[in-house]
């Protein structure tokens, strides 16, 4: 290579831009407007947990498009960062995410979120059967593709579209495996996953108590 030849290599890559970072998740208080969203839908007087000790997490994933997308999450205050960090990682990952949305724009109606594959956290409503506040009441609980990764209990599928994942191909775009990266970034901030439960699985299910 000549001198001038050099002189404009040299140039040109001190003009390229360097690549750019990886979008990171944001963490900020509930805004007024996502507060009065809530309000009579996800929250209600009594939910255990005040709207004050709630965070919202704005998620760059990668859908299942191939394009990178942003969601709305909603968590505890005192998890949130530690949450966004796991999200980093899956976004590093390559680990792909359908959608991310907080529950009230489904009414808090568990079975449509499932029913439409929507990663969602925070929904103040009891365990399905039971009366007692579910770990999603508190922030403390996540749902992660779930129609890929559905609740099985027995014949029981939830969602029942879920069905068609039962075989756990872990080639599957967005399928929670046990050495995969959802996992293994969970576990690393505390949180357990409900696809290791004995009488069930809940393969889309991390919660920080393991319920």
């Amino acid at each position: 290579m000549g001198l001038p030849s050099l002189i404009a290599f040299l140039l040109s890559a001190a003009a390229a831009p360097p690549d750019a970072p990886p979008p990171r998740t944001q963490v900020s208080p509930l805004s007024a407007a996502l507060r009065a969203k809530m309000e009579g839908v996800t929250w209600k007087p009594g939910c255990p947990v005040p709207l004050d000790a709630l965070s919202a997490l704005v998620v760059p994933h990668h859908g299942l498009d191939g394009a990178v997308h942003e969601g709305l999450l909603i968590v505890a205050t005192d998890q949130a960062a530690a949450v966004a960090g796991v999200f980093d990682q899956l976004f590093d990952a390559g680990f792909v995410i359908e959608a991310i949305r907080p529950a009230h724009e489904f009414g808090g109606d568990d079975d449509a979120l499932m029913a439409a594959n929507i990663t969602s956290a925070f929904n103040c409503r009891p365990v399905a059967g039971s009366t007692r506040f579910s770990d999603h009441s508190l922030g403390l609980a996540i749902d992660l593709n779930p129609r890929i990764n559905p609740y099985v209990r027995g014949d029981k599928v939830d969602p029942p579209a879920g069905r068609a994942y039962l075989s756990r191909d872990p080639a599957v775009p967005g399928l929670i495996a046990a050495q995969g990266p959802a996992v293994a970034a969970f576990e690393a901030i505390g949180w357990k996953w409900g696809g290791a439960w004995k009488s069930a699985q809940d393969y889309q299910h991390f919660s920080l108590t393991g319920r």
